[in-house]
């Protein structure tokens, strides 16, 4: 990667401490932004507008005029933003959706290849796949031509696919909002941004002296808020960055290499434990609101709004998961940190994610677990960590990689955290195994 090239990073700046009056504008722009990206959702994430949400102009200036922004009376530096924000989703979600019919086209053995190569075509073209969905007139695409299918079955096919995926997104955050450049200025070590009275600005002194002229994500927390602002930083080039190395992804290990050596060990035991302490703690709140819904319905007032005072508040709930979360996420850096000074990687190697299959029911301490497991933040971290130290990273299939012994190839036993090989005898860990296969698969 040439030494001149750039990258996004997210840089945050921490306000003072805010006056409840300013408090309260601020957590109303943000309730505002919200609605108005539900109104979006609720307008634009339908069948019929599929072809109409590129180019965004569109959708903008029919906003413009449908009364909304008057309503609420909510600057256009922010309404424009929630608008923009609200598409953005929507055609997230829309990826979504075709990345699953795919998968089902993939997977659905009544379907020829003439077939699946129609459906593909239809999925890729926005404007023939919306005339489908809304059974409207349209030139057959180029590459279907010739094609020995049934177009009618296999766009009744799309049709019911889409039903059956297509979810309208909705959102509930009134904690965050987006501003625009021309939506902020800066003065005596604050940053004043637009109001709802035209010509004047609310200001928010900051903790720092730094200025920017990009769009800033505003985070409001109890007392103050947290501007993220995305910057473009030089990625570093490290000459002597020249190994190779093959990582499996672990639970109980963060990293276990092919070489042996491990990064991120005992991870599972900084994670479980704040997990059980969050059951238990979740579990008792459960009854306090049950204890809270029951004496409101029986009228009994003293003891509603006693239990209302004493229990149900957040704020140190919210305040002691952040701190967990936080000494977590530093953990996890300073391993990947370490691990890119000691193995000096110039390419690493690893599994695509693997869906748990949703169809299984586990028990609830796996689901704890699952619902809080940091791998998607670990990969996320690793890929950002290789971007900005120019290391390529490369993502092979996991197929091959669990139950096959690294040694002979025969099938083994998982047993705990141990791999057992009875053909050959090999005993390891499995995720040294699976580091092993990763390699022999990738060098194949």
């Amino acid at each position: 990667m040439p030494s001149d090239s750039t990258m996004t990073k997210i840089v945050w700046q921490h306000s003072q401490p805010l006056p409840q009056e300013t408090m309260e504008f601020l957590r109303g722009i943000a309730s505002d932004y919200c609605k108005t990206k539900n109104y979006v959702y609720g307008r634009y994430s339908g069948v019929r507008n599929l072809n109409h949400l590129t180019p965004i102009y569109t959708v903008l200036n029919e906003m413009r005029h449908c009364g909304l922004r008057e309503q609420l009376n909510l600057p256009a530096v922010y309404y424009e933003l929630a608008i923009a924000d609200a598409v953005a989703d929507i055609k997230r979600s829309w990826g979504m959706v075709k990345n699953k019919i795919g998968e089902r086209i993939t997977a659905n053995e009544n379907l020829s290849e003439d077939d699946r190569i129609y459906l593909r075509t239809v999925l890729k073209m926005n404007n023939v796949y919306a005339s489908v969905l809304n059974h409207q007139e349209y030139e057959l695409p180029r590459n279907a031509t010739g094609l020995d299918i049934d177009v009618k079955r296999l766009n009744n096919l799309l049709c019911r696919l889409t039903r059956r995926y297509l979810i309208q997104p909705a959102t509930d955050n009134i904690s965050s909002f987006r501003i625009s450049p021309n939506g902020y200025t800066y003065k005596e070590g604050a940053i004043r941004i637009v109001c709802r009275v035209p010509r004047k600005r609310i200001s928010i002194p900051l903790k720092d002296d730094r200025t920017f002229d990009r769009q800033i994500q505003v985070h409001i927390k109890q007392d103050f808020v947290m501007l993220a602002v995305p910057v473009e930083t030089k990625v570093k080039v490290h000459k002597d960055y020249t190994n190779t190395i093959f990582i499996y992804i672990g639970s109980s290990d963060m990293f276990t290499l092919s070489n042996g050596n491990v990064y991120g060990e005992r991870l599972e035991e900084l994670i479980n434990p704040e997990t059980e302490r969050l059951a238990k703690k979740n579990q008792e709140r459960y009854k306090m609101y049950s204890a809270y819904e029951q004496n409101a319905e029986d009228g009994n007032q003293q003891k509603t709004e006693k239990i209302q005072l004493n229990n149900l508040g957040k704020l140190k709930y919210d305040r002691q998961k952040e701190k967990e979360r936080l000494r977590t996420t530093t953990f996890i850096n300073s391993e990947i940190n370490r691990m890119l000074r000691t193995e000096k990687p110039g390419q690493i190697i690893i599994t695509r994610p693997v869906t748990k299959n949703r169809t299984k029911i586990y028990s609830k301490s796996a689901n704890r677990k699952l619902a809080r497991s940091f791998r998607g933040y670990i990969r996320e971290r690793l890929t950002y960590k290789c971007r900005l130290n120019a290391i390529e990273l490369i993502e092979i299939s996991s197929k091959g990689t669990g139950w096959i012994c690294s040694e002979c190839g025969a099938k083994g036993n998982r047993q705990g955290n141990a791999f057992v090989c009875e053909h050959c005898g090999l005993q390891t860990t499995i995720a040294l195994n699976s580091a092993r296969n990763i390699q022999q698969k990738y060098e194949k």
